[in-house]
């Protein structure tokens, strides 16, 4: 098979790897349908700027089109990852602006991005394609883990810090892990593989940073559902729209009704085991459907094809 080869840019750090994302397809060097992830190619067939901020670059790299390997406008792929969040907006606005005098797909999950939708799945576990779709549920021994972090940037994430603290006060039955979490709060530590602090539990705490839209669901869910745990999930409507009923729990609120929504659902291990086929089936839907590769694949295939 001809696949297309799919660079990347990214204005994440130390996101520009060239195997970005070959650990999401069991075949070898980033291969889906119709693809090639090959991130750093020189002259790649398609471009994908994920979550890239133009207001970073310098203006003679852009209208040089040098930083785009030289591709025309219409095989540039621009999709915005992080959460619209309402101080953000102008500034947002100003870089789908500028996406459209060099990319000729550009989509975010929010209303004002030219085309809006979800973004395509990406996960931040370490284990191989193949482990994922075949290896059976693993063992479950603990009751609830939480893996977030300490940002403090916006309204919404003091706002998730702030639960965190009433979780600890009212001695919620779960195990805490992340990075840059503040002193009083009783975490584990900073993980290498979310699987490990995951996989071992019955439900995790999937509280996303934004849920005031439509379209905004992030990794946070993805890596609950495979790492085989029931999420009890604090977002927008969007996993509803993508994913079965039955393979998330929703968390209420985060005052004291989603306290005490968590303290009943962690001491109920039953109620996993009576999700574990909608879990199953959530899986397959984030591996092979909303999987970014098999979207990057349908995006090359019906572009030839038209």
């Amino acid at each position: 098979m001809d696949r297309k080869v799919v660079g990347m840019l990214c204005s994440y750090p130390k996101m520009n790897l060239g195997d970005w994302q070959w650990s999401q397809t069991p075949q070898a060097f980033g291969c889906w349908g119709q693809i090639q992830m090959e991130a750093n190619a020189a002259k790649p067939d398609f471009l994908l700027l994920y979550q890239f901020d133009f207001y970073q670059q310098e203006p003679s790299q852009l209208d040089t089109g040098q930083l785009f390997r030289g591709l025309p406008q219409e095989r540039i792929i621009y999709l915005r990852r992080e959460p619209p969040f309402k101080k953000h907006q102008e500034q947002i606005i100003k870089e789908y602006q500028q996406a459209q005098n060099y990319c000729g797909y550009i989509s975010g999950p929010d209303d004002f991005a030219p085309v809006p939708d979800y973004m395509p799945a990406i996960w931040y576990l370490s284990n191989s394609f193949q482990d994922l779709n075949e290896a059976p549920p693993p063992m479950k021994i603990g009751s609830c883990s939480w893996i977030t972090s300490g940002i403090a940037r916006t309204a919404n994430h003091q706002r998730r810090l702030a639960f965190l603290r009433k979780l600890e006060e009212e001695k919620v039955n779960f195990v805490l892990y992340g990075r840059n979490l503040p002193e009083w709060c009783n975490s584990r530590g900073t993980v290498g593989n979310k699987w490990n602090v995951m996989a071992p539990y019955y439900y995790n705490l999937a509280i996303e940073n934004y849920a005031e839209n439509e379209w905004y669901v992030s990794e946070k869910l993805w890596d609950a559902l495979l790492a085989w745990c029931l999420p009890i999930y604090y977002g927008g409507s969007a996993a509803d729209k993508l994913l079965p009923p039955g393979s998330f729990l929703r968390l209420p609120s985060l005052d004291k009704q989603g306290i005490a929504y968590i303290k009943e659902v962690t001491a109920n291990p039953q109620l996993w085991h009576e999700h574990r086929p909608q879990i199953a089936e959530a899986r397959q839907i984030i591996l092979h459907k909303l999987n970014l590769l098999n979207w990057l694949s349908d995006f090359v295939e019906n572009f030839v094809d038209s």
